[in-house]
């Protein structure tokens, strides 16, 4: 593997790889408008992009902003189908497998089979090791303040430096982390920031790993979990973070950072973990029970979408299945009034992965 990426922008700028890009970006998206309007003169408009490329013509589009409100509310930017394909190029051939092997192997999220339950998985399987060589620990569980909106273009630009020698990639590279519109933080939405934003911790992971020497620790983008012997531990560590992510990456800790015994559970990508089961989090119980009585209401008023529901809660199925949830799953299926009906079985025979026979109403 090279210590740095050089001299492969023009290699792997070709109509194959472009038209590979186009694919992938277009995944899901077949028939939306854009990409509809891209594809009816395909040929031309990846060859204009691969000029534009290499005649370092290519500039962003105009980025689309709109707003979205769960978990949180947050300001989400999307650019032109043209720019994605662009991105596709960009992570696939020069991030993926040049800078993402270099990354410790307990780090996760963006990255190909290291999702939320590979982490998940990850930080119980630590917390075991932790309780059987070294009995009772702490836990020190920290997040970054605003993350994306607080990445410094600059530091992150000075960091893939590190990384690229190639200067028609680091020009590129340039185009893709400045906003113009802003000098602090980096759009949440594009595909390439989900990579910057793991490049850019990716920093904090090799300073805990290197020079702090802690081997238990597990980072899921920005939230990450230290396991420790005792709480001056934490208390410690914790202060050495906080002073290296100012000095170094401009970042700031979230006030919800904090340490505490391993016995209350770790609460991490969605659940609680303990050394011998997980739970679902408080906020997922409660938002599936409140789903249901919209669902239900909808069913009763015979305004429900039936596709667009099971596909919701077929979704949080699989996730509360990564837990000991069966009970609650039991209730939960129960109290969806919907599901007993002729119209919904028809549905779930293609689209449910619990055969609902099972789920009649019963006592429990």
């Amino acid at each position: 593997m090279h210590k740095k990426i050089k001299n492969v922008f023009n290699e792997k700028l070709t109509f194959e790889k472009l038209i590979q890009a186009h694919y992938r970006a277009r995944n899901h998206k077949t028939y939306k408008a854009e990409v509809i309007k891209y594809e009816l003169n395909l040929e031309n408009n990846i060859i204009n992009l691969i000029n534009n490329l290499r005649n370092k013509t290519y500039r962003l589009g105009k980025y689309f902003t709109f707003k979205v409100y769960d978990p949180k509310e947050r300001d989400i930017k999307a650019l032109p189908y043209k720019d994605r394909i662009v991105h596709q190029w960009y992570i696939e051939e020069f991030i993926k497998p040049y800078i993402v092997p270099k990354f410790i192997h307990t780090t996760f999220a963006c990255l190909e089979n290291r999702g939320t339950h590979k982490a998940v998985e990850e930080v119980q399987k630590q917390m075991r090791i932790f309780k059987r060589n070294f009995g009772d620990f702490w836990i020190l569980k920290c997040d970054i303040k605003k993350f994306f909106y607080s990445i410094n273009p600059d530091i992150l630009f000075s960091i893939m430096k590190k990384y690229i020698e190639d200067p028609d990639l680091l020009y590129l590279t340039k185009i893709l982390i400045y906003d113009e519109n802003s000098k602090i933080g980096i759009p949440i939405g594009n595909y390439t920031s989900q990579f910057f934003a793991n490049i850019y911790l990716n920093e904090l992971d090799q300073y805990v790993k290197r020079k702090l020497k802690i081997k238990y620790y597990v980072r899921y983008m920005d939230d990450f979990v230290f396991i420790l012997k005792s709480k001056q531990d934490c208390i410690r560590i914790k202060k050495i973070v906080e002073k290296f992510l100012m000095e170094n990456l401009k970042l700031e800790l979230n006030s919800k950072s904090r340490y505490y015994p391993y016995k209350m559970g770790v609460n991490f990508c969605g659940y609680r973990i303990f050394t011998t089961h997980r739970l679902l989090r408080t906020s997922s119980k409660k938002k599936i029970k409140k789903n249901v009585k919209i669902w239900n209401k909808q069913y009763e008023k015979n305004s429900l979408d039936f596709e667009h529901t099971l596909q919701s809660l077929n979704s949080w199925l699989g996730h509360s299945s990564h837990c000991n949830s069966y009970k609650l799953q039991q209730k939960i299926l129960n109290n969806c009034n919907f599901l007993f009906t002729p119209k919904s079985n028809k549905q779930i025979e293609d689209n449910f992965i619990y055969d609902i026979e099972n789920y009649k109403k019963t006592d429990i």
